[in-house]
């Protein structure tokens, strides 16, 4: 990895707190039409004061608006943000539950994860790969048969396992848990 990609891990305009600071107004304005510092600390099980500095901080860069009652609202940017991080979220949980065959709570461990860093149109494609899966069975079939399998097809020259001192298909699933990569 380049030094140029690690850093613009840092940079990151949107950290996985507050992903789910603007998702948590999001939720509370459509369950309940308002959100305040009060509901959003209840919703993330968080205290009032870290909510309240939290969401400061989200006014201060324009991802929310509070009116003179208190009330927030997401700012066409914030709720774009929110949106997306929602939809990479539930494509993310698809790919990893439908594709994969990952457990549900494991899917949605990762999906949560991975959900505020991945580019939209990373998302897009994973999607239209999903979709493609989805609508052809013999594909798809394919896919989880060699996900299943755990083969891999280049055993000697493989650009993945190249680094590795043994093939990391012929580890099982239940090995990279006890010893992650």
């Amino acid at each position: 990895m380049t030094t140029d990609v690690w850093k613009q891990y840092d940079g990151h305009a949107v950290t996985h707190s507050m992903g789910h600071y603007l998702m948590a107004v999001r939720d509370l304005l459509k369950a309940r039409g308002y959100a305040r510092v009060t509901d959003v600390a209840s919703f993330l099980e968080v205290s009032r004061s870290s909510a309240s500095t939290f969401l400061h901080s989200l006014r201060k860069k324009g991802f929310l608006d509070e009116d003179e009652n208190h009330f927030l609202r997401l700012s066409p940017r914030g709720e774009e943000i929110a949106l997306q991080i929602v939809r990479n979220q539930l494509i993310l949980e698809s790919f990893f539950r439908n594709i994969l065959g990952v457990e549900e709570e494991q899917a949605l461990v990762d999906a949560c994860k991975m959900e505020h860093l991945l580019s939209p149109e990373t998302s897009y494609r994973l999607l239209a790969l999903i979709q493609i899966l989805q609508t052809d069975p013999e594909l798809r079939a394919k896919a989880i048969e060699g996900v299943a399998r755990q083969a891999c097809p280049q055993t000697d020259d493989c650009p993945i396992c190249a680094d590795s001192p043994s093939c990391l298909m012929e580890r099982t699933v239940e090995s990279l848990k006890k010893n992650p990569l």
